[in-house]
């Protein structure tokens, strides 16, 4: 079997995940917000990362 590896996020986005858990699981925010507010914040993280590479490549390309 191929071999499988289970990557976690880095330490500062575990710790936004857990915190929106615990807010979660105290019933401070409801789960459909919880899950709106992550995928929001991994949209804004991927698209800045996509940013940042392409403006490294192009510093490259100079």
């Amino acid at each position: 079997m191929g071999d499988m590896r289970l990557e976690l996020p880095p330490p500062d986005q575990l710790v936004f995940l857990a915190g929106l858990g615990v807010l979660t699981a105290v019933e401070l925010i409801e789960w459909p917000v919880a899950l709106a507010i992550a995928v929001g914040h991994e949209l804004a993280r991927s698209h800045h990362g996509k940013a940042l590479r392409e403006f490294g490549e192009a510093l490259e390309a100079a």
